[in-house]
This record gives structure tokens, sequence and C-alpha cells, in this order.
């Protein structure tokens, strides 16, 4: 997000960070490797890998050095990037400004049917992770290998314990507010968690028709009628042979969310190669009980306490009953990776770090007053567009 470096309030100059490069109004800047995109706010510059990424090695330098040439673009307006799922006092209803070049016609459609003037439309940042497949049989194992793993990830990336200068009940607030933003249309998020289908045919006869049957009264120009609509926290999006997973707080810098890609890229192929439990075990969970799971993470994030043996045993985690998310994910970090590799390579180094640190909505509300000031959170989150800028983890003190 676009912030002033003085005051840390939002910009939405997006557009204007675009046509000082492009000299031309576009939705995209071409950077060789990654790309720049609009969002649906102009306050909002998506970072993206432009097509496919062969390997992650590498990446999350990639991503620092546009972070770092963005962030010299924005000198000139005395404007920032901060990083984290939310603001921390953005004022939704009167500040949200939404893109208005173009793609707008799909956002104003958006504004008309679901009022984007909320945190869950408005006041969110996430990282997506699109995985690809290549047929049913591969969307049928990579599709029930997500489904199991959505639930914890909060556990892992929850960056997003203020909105509205309050601190929220919430260690993952985002989360709480996008799973209830098209709650005028239920079927286009569901329960976040995606039913338990399993190829192409089901999906859509169970996911994407009975989504555009519910809001084509709302939208009679069929603007909406689209794959993207789908707002589950992992969706199909069969036009490009991929699976995205939604449901990541933007951490507070890029080798950060490069670690917690890589854990969870490898942690899926693990499930999908069946190492600790089968195929079979992975499709016949509902989507109800893993949303009652992901619902406690949302709340407590590491500090959640999973007493259901069943779904521990998916990861081969050794319990008496019930472990803490914060233990089952070094349980699974300890699985995938030895002392050496974790020795030699920065991602990995930085992921132990974090798992130890605990999630950044932790360590944001550790930083904070138990009653805390603007000023107060002013300090924080200036620190963390530091972190930004410097490419390192926020840490506190204590």
């Amino acid at each position: 997000m676009i912030v002033d470096r003085d005051t840390f309030n939002i910009r939405p100059i997006t557009d204007k960070l675009f046509w000082d490069y492009a000299a031309a109004q576009v939705n995209e800047i071409d950077r060789g490797e990654i790309a720049w995109s609009n969002e649906l706010v102009l306050h909002v510059v998506e970072l993206k890998t432009n097509g496919p990424a062969k390997t992650l090695e590498g990446l999350h330098r990639l991503f620092q050095k546009e972070v770092l040439e963005i962030n010299r673009r924005l000198e000139p307006y005395n404007a920032c990037l901060m990083p984290g799922a939310m603001h921390p006092w953005m004022d939704p209803d009167t500040e949200t400004r939404l893109w208005p070049h173009e793609y707008n016609p799909i956002y104003e459609a958006y504004n008309r049917i679901f009022d984007c003037r909320g945190h869950g439309w408005a006041n969110l940042q996430s990282t997506h992770i699109n995985l690809p497949f290549a047929n049913d049989e591969e969307f049928e194992k990579l599709h029930a290998a997500i489904r199991i793993v959505l639930p914890i990830l909060p556990g892992l990336a929850a960056s997003s314990p203020v909105a509205g200068l309050k601190r929220q009940p919430f260690s993952d607030y985002r989360l709480e507010v996008y799973r209830s933003n098209s709650n005028r249309i239920p079927s286009v998020t569901g329960l976040v968690i995606p039913e338990a289908v399993f190829s192409r045919e089901e999906y859509d006869r169970h996911i994407f028709q009975r989504m555009y049957r519910d809001i084509a009264p709302h939208d009679p120009e069929n603007i909406l009628q689209d794959e993207w609509l789908n707002s589950r926290g992992a969706i199909a999006r069969f036009d490009r042979g991929s699976i995205e997973i939604r449901v990541l707080d933007i951490q507070e810098c890029t080798l950060a969310d490069l670690a917690v890609v890589r854990i969870i890229t490898d942690l899926l192929k693990a499930l999908v190669e069946e190492r600790w439990c089968s195929l079979d075990e992975q499709k016949s969970w509902n989507e109800e009980t893993l949303y009652h799971i992901f619902m406690n993470v949302i709340q407590d994030a590491e500090n959640t306490v999973i007493d259901d043996k069943s779904y521990l045993s998916l990861f081969d985690m050794p319990t008496k009953g019930k472990a803490d998310v914060g233990s089952l994910w070094r349980h699974i970090f300890e699985e995938l990776y030895s002392a050496d590799e974790v020795q030699n390579d920065r991602v990995l180094n930085c992921l132990d770090r974090m798992i130890t640190l605990g999630t950044l909505s932790g360590r944001i509300s550790r930083a904070l007053p138990s009653e805390f000031t603007r000023d107060d959170a002013r300090g924080v989150y200036e620190q963390l567009c530091n972190c930004l800028q410097e490419g390192k983890l926020f840490e506190i003190d204590g």
C-alpha cells in the first residue's frame, strides 16, 4: 500500500506512479521478470512474477529490487510503500478510491453489488500463490492437498491485528473481513475453504454455476460471470491451469513473503506425494470441519490449539491428542528441511527465524502498548516500512 512518508496515511496515487513510468495511463508495467499492476483501489500496487516462475530461487531479490525502485519513484510525492495486510487506521468509508481507468466497469460492478467501502474490500493486501496442474488427475491431488493446508496458513502468515486504530479480536483480521465481504451473495466466497470437489466438471457444477446463477440478477450485463469472481481461500483457475491460494497476509519484507511461499509449496509437494497420508484421506475432509479449524486459527494464529488428532496425523505430528499451530509449523519445517539445508539457504534461515519469533501479527501486537494511540501505531508501522525497504524481519525486544 502507498502511504505518506510523514503521516503514513494512505495515498491513492498508483495511477500517477504508472503514468510517470509509462507516460500513458496503463494498468500494468512490464519490468522484465516482475510486473507491477493495479488493484481494486488506488492506494495499492501489486507486484507479481511476469508469467509463471520456474523456480523460487532468487525471487525475493527480484521483488526487493522492485520495492526499492517503486520507493524511489514515490519520493517526489513524499510517499513510500507500507507492508502488512491492513492499514492500521485507514477509514475505508471515507478514504476508498477505486481504480478509475481500464477495468473500471468490473470494479464498479463489484462496488454496486457489494459496496467496496469496507475493510474487506478496500483495506487488505495479500500474497497469492498460483500452483499449476495439467489435467484432472493433477487437479484432484493439488486441490485435495491445498484444502488440507488452508486452515493453518494464518498460523504462519497472519499480519493484521489492527484496523480502525483498534486491536482486533483476530490475529488475522484481514481474513475475518474477507470471509464476510460477499455476504450478500454467499456462494461467491462459500466457507473460504473450498468444497470437496476434485474434477473440473464437479467444480463447474458445484461452485461456478451456482455462483454465476446467484449473481446473475445483480449483474444483468454479465460483467462478473468469470472464474475470478470466485473468492474462496483457494480458487481454481482452469483458464490458466492453476489453483490460486489467497489466504496469506503480506509480510514485512519480500524475503519473509518468499519464505512463506517456499514452505507452503514444499509442504504441498509432500502431501501430493502422499508422504504422511493418502490421497483418499485428504479428500475425505469436508469444508465444514476444516472451516472450524480455520476460524480458530484466524483468531489466535500460532497459539491456536488443535485438538483434532486425525487432522494432526495428516502431517504425522507426534501428539497426545492436541498441539498448538506454532508447534505444528515447527514440526513441518523439521520434516521438510535438514539442518544443513537451513544453514546454507537464506530463505530457509529466515523461515526458521519467523517460526521462532511467531507471526508478524503477534510481533505487531507485542510492540504496541495495551492501550495505544495513533502515534504509537505510526511508530510501529514506520518500522515496518523500514523493514520493507531494507529487506529484513521485524523483531522486537523481549
